[in-house]
């Protein structure tokens, strides 16, 4: 087999992904492509599962014989050339054409010419595309190159899915595409080469229509680990990664015409790009090198300065006032002050850096940005902020209506699941008054790959869907889990997706003794860790997720490694709490995910806004209501800040501002007053005194009854009447207190009547009817974590977490 590959130079498709078109351009000829059609003829006898029978052999030889007397007719050097220039590698309708003159029954000429072309192509005489096999439907052919083309390594193959305990279906289609692979490339199995894989991506990529996915190709890379063909340990979708690029080669996406210019533009990125995050980076080279330099260069040929004239700045600054939309239609740019100001930085940087290195002084020229051009930012910035606070007023009201959905949805997913999965196939059951029939389907180990177990599938006998409920439980589960992690933690969706096993420890409280469960935040967006006290709701929440990750893991949590999309960088192997099973590999769940479980809460929640329109929530939209309700509850702002890691007490008044301004107004003053009588240090940072108290507020809310959630810093308002205030947490070990209290009014309330103590009953009835309510809430709380099950949370003790 030779091989020859496109000249240097071909595009790579931009995104996360590096897709490689000049894979698509290799030209492959077999090891048989310019023996004449006598000697191809005299190779069929020799293949291994050559007939006995006469018949299937004549059968076998005539119909190659007429697809190489085909071939023949059309130009070409080898066999190879004249297949593609005959376009019979582009589909399979060309068959039925073979032999007009032939008068037999089109059923036997078809057998005889499928029977003749599956020899061809055991023998390699054509390796066919991509789209012919995609096309080509006949009748064992991946069965044939199993069992010829080095059986011993397709049975190595199969062993390694056995051991990753693929599903009958994952296995087939794996070793389906390594069988596409093998009769494209024209070479033996562990002859291949991780391009190869790669080739047939690229192929799925760029098809004319683009293929969104090829069953089984990313179990084919994880078994040709297994032989070595493929780097073990590592997925497909982990080659596929682009990584962090070099600054030249952002800049060069927007070809530059002036070296110069192009050479500035990345010396100056370089400068930062030390103190910027990746996807900065990548922002601001987008700003500079494309939408200022090369919108200057289409606009103004030639031009070699960055010194610009005063009518090419204004021209500019006209257009970048709008946007072209893809449908060729323009709008207003929303970020116009941010790019003029980056911009403008970009100038002053130059001139004063130019201070102390002469290298940069033929390049620090005027800015084109004036300072005037910018005074609307502050502007916009606060319009910004009004529409954040505005977002916020909306979804905070329907916040626990989200939530309850959520649970309302798992609690149904899993009931049905449980439902299903004692029904045997085809047998009808009935749930939540409707009739199903569990079925199964050829896809069912494909829908197995969220759960690593048998997918259930069954049909709705009213309305005919049928859908995978294993697949529907397990969208269901994460939906709720993430909805709660966010709205109980206020962390940032980068933070979320962060959070291991290991994050999780225990800090004994200094006096009391008492272990308090703590969540480790590990440096995100402003690089700084913090610890987050965890409540019993987001325990119970996290509690969940790893009693699920732990089952059919032999009670460990997966290892599993975390690609960053804003560094484009690959994490170490840890027990990430929000992963999912993908076949026979586990991935962290990616941010597009955790929008699409959202969403499909909240179309089963069916909530809308003020106009009728369907509500959105975006993952931080709960971490701005999280703020919001703490600050409500009476959580000083720097403490707030610290929680939620704001460096400045500028971001978190951001979240104060939904309020009415009177609020703000004298919350403002309380803080000028104490800034007055206080040094200026001790307000921005909380104080270890003002920790420690923090801390010893929840040992004073400890009642007979549970624990008292009056917020920080606030006095009770009930004179300690616990059983009719809506702040009092009732304990589940404290239920049979409770129901004695409830037996013990009914008595007092009878004693009261008896004796005509109509203000007695009163206040009694009162009583009796809040530890009622309190009752049917704890026993709702008790049959929640019935059917979740507690979890071990596995955690670490550690000291004082300052």
């Amino acid at each position: 087999m030779t091989t020859t590959t496109a000249e240097p130079g071909a595009r790579l498709s931009r995104g996360p992904f590096a897709v490689d078109e000049r894979l698509l351009q290799r030209h492959r000829a077999g090891p048989v492509d310019r023996l004449p059609a006598g000697g191809i003829l005299a190779l069929l006898p020799q293949l291994p599962d050559w007939p006995a029978a006469t018949a299937h052999r004549t059968r076998r030889l005539r119909g190659a014989a007429t697809i190489l007397d085909w071939l023949l007719a059309h130009p070409g050097e080898g066999w190879q050339d004249r297949w593609t220039v005959s376009g019979a590698d582009r589909d399979t309708g060309w068959i039925k054409t073979l032999a007009p003159g032939d008068t037999r029954q089109a059923v036997t000429k078809r057998q005889e010419h499928i029977a003749g072309l599956g020899c061809l192509l055991m023998c390699r005489v054509v390796l066919p595309g991509y789209d012919f096999l995609a096309a080509y439907r006949a009748k064992g052919l991946h069965d044939r190159v199993r069992e010829i083309m080095r059986p011993d390594m397709f049975a190595r193959l199969g062993n390694a899915a056995a051991e990753r305990g693929l599903s009958g279906r994952d296995q087939g289609d794996a070793l389906c595409v390594i069988s596409k692979i093998v009769l494209h490339t024209g070479t033996d199995v562990d002859a291949l080469t991780p391009g190869d894989v790669l080739e047939m991506f690229a192929w799925s990529v760029h098809a004319d229509p683009p293929r969104r996915q090829v069953p089984g190709l990313h179990a084919a890379w994880d078994l040709l680990g297994a032989i070595g063909v493929t780097p073990a340990g590592t997925s497909l979708r982990s080659a596929l990664r682009r990584g962090q690029r070099t600054t030249a080669e952002l800049v060069d996406d927007y070809g530059i015409s002036c070296r110069p210019v192009r050479d500035v533009l990345v010396r100056y990125l370089n400068e930062r790009r030390p103190a910027l995050d990746y996807n900065t980076l990548v922002t601001l080279a987008g700003e500079l090198a494309g939408t200022f330099w090369a919108d200057i260069e289409r606009h103004h040929p030639g031009i070699g300065t960055l010194h610009l004239p005063d009518e090419i700045a204004r021209a500019w600054k006209e257009r970048a006032r709008t946007v072209t939309a893809a449908d060729g239609t323009l709008r207003e740019r929303k970020n116009i002050h941010a790019l003029l100001m980056r911009v403008r930085a970009f100038y002053l940087d130059i001139a004063q850096w130019a201070l102390e290195d002469p290298s940069w002084v033929p390049w620090a020229v005027p800015s084109p940005v004036r300072k005037n051009d910018t005074q609307g930012y502050e502007k916009a910035r606060r319009k910004t902020v009004a529409a954040m606070h505005q977002r916020v007023r909306e979804r905070l009201p329907h916040l626990p209506a989200l939530a309850d959905a959520a649970g309302r949805c798992l609690a149904e997913t899993t009931a049905l699941l449980a439902a299903a999965s004692g029904c045997e196939p085809g047998e009808v059951f009935d749930h939540a008054g409707t009739r199903y029939r569990r079925t199964a389907l050829k896809s069912a180990g494909l829908s197995a790959r969220h759960q690593g177990n048998p997918s259930v599938t069954a049909e709705n006998l009213i309305t005919g869907q049928t859908a995978s409920l294993t697949r529907r439980q397990d969208e269901a589960f994460w939906a709720w889990a993430i909805i709660e992690t966010l709205r109980l933690s206020g962390v940032r969706l980068e933070e979320l997706l962060e959070i291991t096993h290991l994050a999780l420890v225990s800090y004994r409280l200094p006096g009391s003794g008492e272990a308090v469960p703590l969540l480790q935040i590990v440096p995100s967006k402003s690089n700084e860790e913090r610890l987050l006290l965890v409540d019993p709701e987001l325990a119970s929440v996290l509690a969940t997720v790893i009693t699920r990750l732990r089952a059919g893991n032999d009670g460990a949590v997966p290892l599993v490694a975390r690609y960053d999309h804003h560094e484009r960088t690959t994490g170490p192997l840890l027990p990430h709490l929000f992963q999912r099973a993908h076949g026979a590999r586990r991935e962290v769940i990616s941010p597009g995910t955790v929008y699409n479980l959202i969403n499909t809460a909240l179309a089963a929640a069916g909530l809308k806004d003020a106009t009728g329109q369907p509500l959105a929530y975006q993952p931080h939209d709960f971490r701005r209501c999280f703020t919001t309700a703490a600050v409500t509850g009476g959580l000083p702002v720097h403490i707030a800040a610290r929680i939620l890691g704001h460096k400045s007490l500028t971001t978190t008044e951001t979240y104060m501002a939904v309020f009415q301004d009177d609020l703000i107004r004298s919350y403002r003053a309380f803080l000028d007053k104490r800034r007055a009588i206080r040094p200026a240090g001790e307000y921005r940072e909380p104080t270890d005194q003002e920790w420690q108290e923090f801390q010893k507020h929840f040992q004073l809310r400890k009642l007979a009854l549970g624990t008292c959630g009056r917020p920080y810093g606030s006095s009770c308002q009930h004179e300690h009447a616990c059983l009719r205030c809506a702040m009092l947490r009732v304990s589940p070990q404290q239920r049979p207190r409770l129901a004695e209290i409830i037996h013990n009014l009914h008595e007092r309330i009878a004693e009261a009547r008896m004796n005509g103590w109509l203000g007695e009953v009163q206040g009694l009835e009162v009583s009796l009817g809040a530890a009622k309510r309190k009752l049917a809430s704890l026993d709702r709380s008790i049959e929640r974590n019935r059917r979740s099950g507690p979890a071990d949370l596995g955690m670490p003790a550690t000291g004082n977490p300052r």
